[in-house]
């Protein structure tokens, strides 16, 4: 992956990760281009999301959804990259300590 590029993996159904995006990217302007896909308005530059449905984690009798998202920010620097992923992440928590 490029620089300003990762992946991370959510336990949601890509239902839920629909939902709760629009409010993760709080006022930046959001695009859904393609099933699987979005890109996010970040000042200047932006950041795509792809994501895929993983086969669900299996623990004893539980099965907990999971997908794999792909970041991948371009021309947004450092300082603002972290600020939004700050808020993302905060958004996006669910449930612990």
């Amino acid at each position: 992956m490029a620089d300003g590029a990762f992946a991370r993996e959510y336990g949601c159904t890509e239902a839920e990760w629909l939902r709760w995006l629009p409010g993760a990217v709080r006022d930046h302007m959001l695009s859904l281009p393609a099933p699987g896909q979005a890109c996010v308005a970040i000042g200047s530059g932006r950041l795509a999301l792809s994501w895929t449905v993983l086969p669900p984690r299996r623990i004893a009798l539980v099965s907990l959804a999971r997908m794999k998202v792909e970041f991948s920010f371009e021309g947004v620097d450092d300082a603002a990259r972290a600020a939004f992923l700050r808020y993302f992440d905060l958004y996006l928590q669910r449930g612990g300590g």
